[in-house]
Parts: structure tokens; sequence; C-alpha cells
């Protein structure tokens, strides 16, 4: 080429250049070249064969003779082969040059015609391009290592082949499960419809076998290396889609409770967000790049094990509506409990994680699903999420769709959805009062005050403080006070906005008594803004007359809680709830033991705890706004209402009595016989300032001494005796220190236990026995000889005794 040549010629690298590339990586790039072009040649011989297949099945076969040599290329192939020397060769040689001369393409044995010779060098030219044969090896995916050096300085390149298995590999399984999914779905094979109940049984037995030894290898397989096994996932999901009817249910419970054990063990402590098309685009180390493979992998196959439980629930909702087969119903809906089982778990264990909202949005609708076990599993998950949630995010978003579910269906919800909320964990939350008047001062000063009241060195300072203080925040790595009291606010905002809706609209439901039960537990976090139309409801809802008594009891703890927390301000009377209260006191439930049937154990025996509550709240709390007449005749009342509840009840009446004694001493006026001011004492007014308690005196006492509970003994004779701190008639240090509500679980008989624990009867042997005669007296003793020894006598039961001279 001269200097004029416009044409670029590919210059050698230069020596400073294969200075700065080292041998090994030129190495590598050889054997990656080398790869691809191995590659490119396979490709193109697989398309040239595909061609002549489909030449040669188009075309039809010409006859042998068509194709006859003519004579003058006979004779000098003859001549030709007679010219070599023969005498020099191997028969092996002479024979194979032979054949190939016998053998050769029949195809260019066609007759000569113009353009021929052209055709023919075309053919020869595009053989000539094709690569040469060589020795096939199984093609494996191949991923190269850095190299190691031996003893004398030699460079020894590593390479493995890649853990995920080749391609052809991966198309064969697919293939196989595809053909096991047709096979299953045409049904059982014909041998097995011949077969017996017995064998039919021992076959269904072996396939699950199968089965579970398929499932515990996989899931062993991930579990132990995730990153590099995590599209064993694929697999295993894969298997929910079981078609043979023998052991379809069976396998997809088993393999829907090995999924969730799976992404329990495996699923990090943080949520895995996507990457951004910056991230994607940025050169990253190895590690973190298969890191993020697996992150991908995690989420996508959680995913798709999210959208399967989903399905599951929806194909059971959805057959149960076409009202098809009893059979098919069974199935499905022991699927579907499996399938929410498993959303259960999965909401409790992985709170942190991706599609936990999504979680929320399934399992919230489901709480007020008509299936007590479905709405049971859910209600009861709920519940623990709310106890074991300590910031408050989760529970946040279980209460918003809970509300949205309320105001959707209109209030038409089954009570248990609301009476999950009872478990709510809050404690403490940003008041209104707390926002304005004592507002928090800003903990760092802006640039103003800084220049204002600081020198130059002082702003130094404060700002290096200033920022130690923000690092400080950042390190410590735990949720700030201000934001969970925030979340908490919020969250109790929506709880009593539903509350406050159902009592505006709907206090005929069935929903009142949890409402009521709700505005009990959280009374002294609402606003004082709320205090006087709350109060006036309840006081309206008390005096219809359409509650019940546990109603009525929810309805006296509510207005309490308010007035002894931010209410204690409001000049308000609550004579009526004190009325009420002592006017039902009389109609509680006596309790029922555990073995009667038509009441839930231990159910109407817990209203005693709700009196319990309420009369610390009105009594023990509020002493200087109670009157002595009052607080006698509730001390009354309670002595006769101990004496037909439970021994637990009692025990914990007469605690709460206890207590009203040392908040009041003059009661002890109850235990005297002398009468006490003018009147008598009315046991059936309904009145407690009214009805002279002070003429009357606590004999319920001595009759509970004599109670079979040893715990009810102790405590009248306690209470008998002026309620002492010391002597006799004291109490143990654990009986005295413990509450009311504490003695009433404690010595519950729920369990059906004895506490204490009865005594075993002793067994004293007796040192000599008397048998025969020696039971007897004298007299006894000689009728029953004359008796035994007389024969075949007739009694004459008609004639008259005569009493004989001895025995007068």
């Amino acid at each position: 080429c001269g200097p004029g040549d416009t044409q670029e010629v590919k210059r050698a690298p230069s020596f400073r250049r294969l200075l700065k590339t080292s041998g090994v990586k030129l190495q590598n790039k050889q054997e990656a070249r080398r790869q691809r072009q191995q590659s490119r040649d396979r490709k193109q011989q697989k398309s040239l064969r595909r061609a002549l297949r489909g030449h040669a099945a188009h075309s039809t076969p010409r006859p042998l003779d068509a194709c006859k040599p003519r004579p003058e290329e006979e004779e000098d192939e003859e001549a030709f082969v007679e010219s070599l020397p023969t005498d020099m060769m191997d028969e092996d040689d002479l024979q194979q040059i032979t054949a190939s001369f016998i053998n050769r393409d029949l195809s260019s044995c066609a007759p000569e015609r113009p353009g021929g010779r052209k055709r023919r060098a075309d053919v020869v030219r595009s053989f000539e391009k094709l690569p040469r044969k060589q020795l096939r090896t199984e093609e494996q995916d191949l991923v190269q290592l850095l190299p190691i050096k031996d003893r004398r300085g030699g460079v020894i390149p590593q390479s493995m082949q890649r853990p995920g298995g080749t391609q052809e590999a991966e198309e064969e399984e697919e293939e196989n499960m595809d053909a096991e999914l047709e096979e299953f779905e045409n049904g059982e094979p014909q041998s097995s419809v011949e077969l017996t109940a017995e064998e039919r049984e021992q076959l269904r037995a072996q396939r699950i076998s199968e089965r579970k030894l398929r499932i515990a290898g996989l899931a062993s397989a991930v579990i132990a290396d995730p990153a590099n096994n995590i599209k064993r996932l694929k697999e295993l999901r894969g298997m929910l889609m079981e078609a043979d009817p023998s052991v379809a249910v069976t396998v997809r419970k088993l393999v829907m409770v090995s999924l969730m054990e799976i992404f329990k063990d495996i699923v990090p402590s943080y949520k895995i967000r996507p990457l951004t098309s910056t991230e994607k685009a940025a050169k990253v180390k190895k590690e973190t790049l298969q890191l993020r493979e697996f992150e991908e992998g995690l989420v996508s196959q959680y995913k798709f094990y999210l959208e399967d439980l989903e399905q599951t629930v929806k194909d059971w909702k959805q057959r149960k509506r076409k009202r098809s087969q009893a059979v098919a119903l069974q199935a499905y809906r022991g699927l579907a409990v499996v399938a929410v089982r498993c959303l259960c778990e999965l909401l409790l264990a992985l709170p942190h994680f991706n599609f936990h909202n999504n979680i929320i949005v399934m399992l919230v609708p489901l709480m007020n699903e008509p299936n007590r076990t479905v709405s049971g599993l859910c209600c009861s998950a709920v519940a623990s999420l709310f106890q074991q949630d300590k910031v408050g995010v989760a529970s946040l978003g279980v209460v918003r769709v809970i509300s949205g579910l309320v105001k959707s269906l209109n209030y038409n919800v089954r009570p248990e959805v609301l009476r999950t909320l009872v478990s709510l964990r809050i404690k403490e939350v940003q008041l209104k009062k707390d926002t304005e008047d004592t507002a928090p001062k800003s903990k760092f000063m802006n640039y103003k005050d800084k220049k204002k009241n600081l020198s130059r060195m002082q702003r130094k300072w404060k700002k290096a403080e200033e920022r130690l203080q923000k690092e400080l925040l950042e390190a410590e790595a735990s949720e700030s006070k201000e934001k969970k009291i925030k979340v908490h606010t919020e969250t109790l905002n929506i709880v009593f906005l539903v509350y406050f809706r159902i009592l505006k609209k709907a206090q005929k439901s069935v929903l009142l008594p949890c409402v009521l039960e709700g505005l009990a537990n959280f009374a002294h976090l609402i606003n004082v803004e709320f205090f006087d139309d709350l109060l006036s409801v309840l006081q309206s809802l008390i005096q219809s007359g359409d509650l019940s008594d546990r109603e009525s009891l929810h309805c006296i703890q509510t207005a309490f809680n308010i007035l002894s927390g931010q209410g204690d301000v409001l000049n308000i009377d609550p004579l009526s709830f004190y009325s009420h209260l002592y006017r039902t006191l009389p109609r509680l439930h006596g309790g029922v033991t555990p073995e009667s049937p038509p009441v839930r154990p231990g159910r109407c025996n817990d209203d005693i705890i709700i009196v319990l509550r309420c009369l610390d709240v009105m009594l023990t709390r509020r002493r200087k706004q109670v009157t002595l007449q009052r607080a006698m005749a509730f001390i009354k009342r309670l002595s006769m209402l101990s004496l037909h509840v439970l021994p637990n009840a009692a025990v914990a009446i007469m605690a709460a009595s206890r207590a009203v004694m040392h908040a009041f001493p003059r009661c002890d006026l109850l235990l005297d016989n002398e009468v006490q001011g003018s009147g008598l004492y009315l046991p059936e007014l309904d009145e407690p300032e009214h009805c002279n308690p002070q003429n009357t005196s606590l004999w319920e006492l001595h009759r509970l001494q004599r109670h079979f509970h040893p715990l009810v003994r102790r405590f009248a004779l306690h209470l008998s005796h002026g309620a002492p701190s010391d002597g006799s008639a004291a109490l143990s240090a654990q009986l005295s220190r413990s509450a009311p509500e504490q003695l009433f679980d404690d010595y519950s008989l729920k369990d059906m236990t004895f506490n204490p624990p009865v005594a075993a009867p002793s067994t004293k042997k007796k040192d000599r026995f008397v048998v025969g005669a020696a039971l007897l007296d004298a007299e006894l003793r000689s009728r029953a000889e004359e008796v035994l020894s007389a024969e075949d006598t007739e009694l004459d039961f008609t004639a008259a005794h005569t009493h004989t001279q001895g025995s007068s």
C-alpha cells in the first residue's frame, strides 16, 4: 500500500501497550474470543444442517443411471489409481483412497450445461468456508476465575462451571416437567384404575413420600446456600400446581408451609428497595453484584408466592359462591385455611419486609369472614401484631384498613374485628394541650439567634456541638420517641374516629359493647374538648335501659377514667354513675364453672374484673369527693355480693373492701352491733346516700368464715377484726401487697385447678383389727346366733313381740 492509500491498516500493538497489559489478561481475552468463534461456528453448522434436511425432504431422489460417469472420466480415474505408488502405501490407506472415489457425491455427476463450471466453483467455495468438524464435547457454561501460580512461577488458569447448570439441562427439566403435567392432566394411568383400594392407598402414600423427599431436598438446598440456589424456589413454587388428584391437596399444603418457613429463614432484616437507573449503570464489585441478584430474585419469588396464596383464597371463595360439589368445597377450604395460616405467620414474622401492606390488605377483610376458623386466625394474628409492635408503623397500617372496612360495610361487621383494637400498645400520645401550651423548644438555634447572643468563638463551638449531636442520633439507629408518639397519636385518632361514628350512627348495633370496651381502655388519652359530649352520650345510653350489665359497666368505667385523668378540672357531679353501679351489683352473674356448657368458661365471672376497676377509680382514687355514707353502702353491698360468687371473685371483692376500709377508717362502724343514728337500713333502696348503712353490720363475714375455700375464710377473719396490719388476724405480706385483679386471676378455677391444692387424705394404718363376734354387743349377738341356728324356720311377722325377762 502506498502513502496515498486511504485504506486503514491494522497496526500491531506497541511495546508500551503490551507492557501495560498482563499476560493473564491477554490469555483470557484470547480464550473468550475463541469461545465466541466456536459458538458462531456451531450456530452456522446447525443452520446448514437444518437447510440440508429441508432440501432433502422436498427434493426427489435421482436415479443412479442419470449420474453415471462418462467413459472418458472412468478411464482417467482408472489411470490415476494405477499410477499411484501402491507398493509404498499401506492397505488401509489404499482402501480409503479407492473408497473415496467410489463413494463420491452423486450430485457432482450432473450433465454439463452452460455456466455449470461457475456454479460448481461456487459450491466448492461455500464448502471451503465451512469449519472443519471437531470432536464435539459437552457444552459447559464456564466462569473464569483468578489464576494461581505454581512453585516455578508459572501461571495456571482456573475456571469452574456455573452453578446454575447449563441451558440444555434446564430445557430438559422443563420438558420433563411439561411431560409430567400432561401425564397428570390426562388422569391416572390405566393400570392404577384396576388396582384395589388398599393398593391405591399404598401408591398414594408412595407418591406423597416421593414429593416430600423432593420438597425436603429443594428446601435444604435453598437454606444451605440461598445466594446460589435462589432459583430452586421457582422449582418448589412450581409444585403448587400439582395436578395428580390423589396427592394434589397434600402436596400443595406441604409446599405452602415449606415456602413460608424458607422465607422466614432467609429473608434479611431490612427492606429491599428497587435500584435506580444510576445505580444499575454504575460499576460495582462482584460481591455487591451477587448480593443484588440475590435480593432481586428473593423479592420476585416472595411476590409470586404471596400471589399464589391470594389466588388460593380467591378460588375458595369463588367455589363457595358457585355451590359446587361438597368434596371440592372441602378440599378448597382446607387449602384456603393453610394459605391464611401462612399469611398470618408472615404478617407476624416479617413486619419489616416488602409487601407487608399487601398482606394487611389481604387479611383484614378475612377478619369479617363468616367462616369462624378463617376469621379467628386473622383476628388473633392482628391482635398479636398489635401487642408485639413497639414502633407502631405496622399497627397504623392495620388500623387504617380496618377503618376503611367498617365504613365501606356500613358498620355491618363482626364484633371481633373491633375487639382487636383493644390490644393496641398505646400508652402515650401527643395531646392538643401539650402542643399548644407546652410546646417543646427547638434544640438548635437559628442564625439570627446565634449572631445576636453568641460570639464568634461560641458560634463555632455551637456549630460543632450540633453536628456531633446529629451524628450521635444517626449512630443510635433507634426510633426516636417523638416519632413513636406521633405514630401513636395518628393511630389513636383513627380508632376514636371509628368509635365516635358508631356512637353517633349505630347505637343499636352489636358493635356497641366493643366500642364501650375500647373507650374504657383508651379514655385517659381522649382530648378535653370531647369530654362534655362523650359524658352526655354515655349517660343517655345508661338511662335508656337498652344496655346489658356488662355494657353499662363499661360506660361507668369510661366515664370515671375520663374524670380521673384530665377531666378532674371539670365541674361534673357523677352521682348518677354511682347510683347505677350500686344498682347493678346485686344483678351480676354469680359465675359459671368451666364445665358449664351454655356459657364460655369464666365469661360471666369476668364482669367482676370491670367492677373491681370501677371501684378502684370511683372510691379509692376519689376518696376526697366521696362521702362516708356512700363508702359504707358500697362495702355492705359488696359483702352481700361475695356470698354468691365463685371463690376467686369473693377473694377479690373482699380485697377491694379492705382497700375501701383503709381509705375510710370510720367504716369500722359496720363491725359494731350498736345503732348509730336514727332510721333503719334499707337494703332494697338503690340510692347509696339514703339507705342508712350506718345502722347495719357486716354479718356476712361470719358466714364467710365457714367457707370451704381457706383463703376466703382468711380474708373474712381479717375484715371482721377491722383489717389490721399486724397480729393474728393480719394477712401475709404477699396477700396484702396483691391487687384485687391479681388475686382474681391467681385463684381462678378456669384451668380446673384448686389453689391452694387440696391436702391428700391421711394413710394411717390401724394397729389391730377385730372380726366376727367382737363387732356385736351381747344382745345382738345372741339374737343373730338364734336366727342362724334355726333350720327352715318361717318367720311370723304378724305375731306380737314379747320381751323376755332378761331383756327387760
